[in-house]
């Protein structure tokens, strides 16, 4: 069974870590936990303390470890590359290599290692999630779907598996799955423990898809102002008040504010390709009126 899945005893914590509660996931008690189960809710700890930005403390934990799982969490918070690919080939069994080793080499690019690593899971749901997150970022939605797909045969009410299919209906469009997918999103931001700028930020972009702007900058607005605001929401908000035409000033400073929580943004740095992209058409009709 998979350890992360969230059966049984884990059941809050490993949902308070999917749907991004971080804090939850950290403030958990485990000491009534079975010798396994704590030690795979110790593994979401640490993953929770790198999500937080906490790196630091979890290296400082596990330096020492020689476990596949902790050198596979030390790889994760150091974003090591060459340690995530070495793991991938001595412990590809280890269910917290292949998501921990996977996160890194995909975010690193190297799809095909992090796909051929994660398909060797055995009933792991946080694999299948991460396979489908692959597949969407290759722009190959037909393969997310058929993931998620199979892994409804055997897990139809996973909270993971909801999740991974509306990122699947946000992807493929059209109103009865963008529909879906505002209801996943929306029981999730409105159920106390689940609530979170990542649920709410899920529930503003299928309002956008649905053209709900209101109802999108409500949620978007609350995301923004909650304790655990992440790039996230600021980015969608960003793109919402592009759309429903606010000042530039509006627009610009959004900009900046996620700017200062980090700069190397995805949205920044398309942004910026693009405004740069936009220069050099510009300056082509600018040189031939000027002729």
């Amino acid at each position: 069974m998979d350890p992360f899945s969230g059966e049984g005893e884990l059941l809050n914590i490993t949902t308070a870590f999917h749907t991004h509660a971080y804090q939850a996931v950290l403030d958990f008690d485990t000491s009534a936990l079975s010798p396994e189960n704590k030690s795979t809710a110790q593994i979401l700890k640490y993953r929770a303390q790198i999500a937080l930005g906490e790196s630091s403390q979890v290296i400082s934990s596990l330096k020492s470890a020689k476990d596949a799982p902790s050198r596979s969490l030390l790889a994760l918070a150091q974003q090591d590359t060459s340690a995530a690919s070495s793991l991938a080939e001595s412990d590809p069994e280890d269910p917290a290599v292949q998501i921990c080793a996977g996160t890194v080499l995909a975010a690193a690019g190297d799809y095909s290692t992090a796909i051929d690593l994660l398909t060797k899971h055995q009933g792991s749901l946080e694999a299948v999630a991460l396979l489908v997150q692959i597949h969407l970022l290759q722009n190959r939605t037909d393969l997310a779907v058929k993931e998620v797909q199979t892994a409804k045969r055997w897990a139809q009410d996973s909270l993971l598996i909801n999740l991974a299919e509306s990122w699947t209906n946000l992807r493929e469009g059209g109103t009865e799955k963008y529909q879906s997918a505002f209801y996943v999103y929306e029981e999730l931001a409105s159920t106390p423990g689940t609530t979170s700028p990542t649920a709410l930020v899920g529930q503003a972009v299928a309002e956008l898809h649905l053209g709900r702007t209101e109802e999108a900058e409500a949620a978007l607005q609350h995301a923004v102002a909650s304790e655990n605001a992440d790039v996230q929401a600021i980015a969608n908000s960003i793109v919402l008040a592009s759309v429903v035409g606010k000042k530039s000033e509006i627009v610009q400073g959004l900009i900046e504010q996620l700017r200062e929580k980090d700069r190397e943004h995805a949205f920044l740095k398309d942004l910026e390709e693009k405004s740069q992209a936009f220069d050099v058409a510009a300056s082509k009709y600018s040189a031939k009126a000027a002729a």
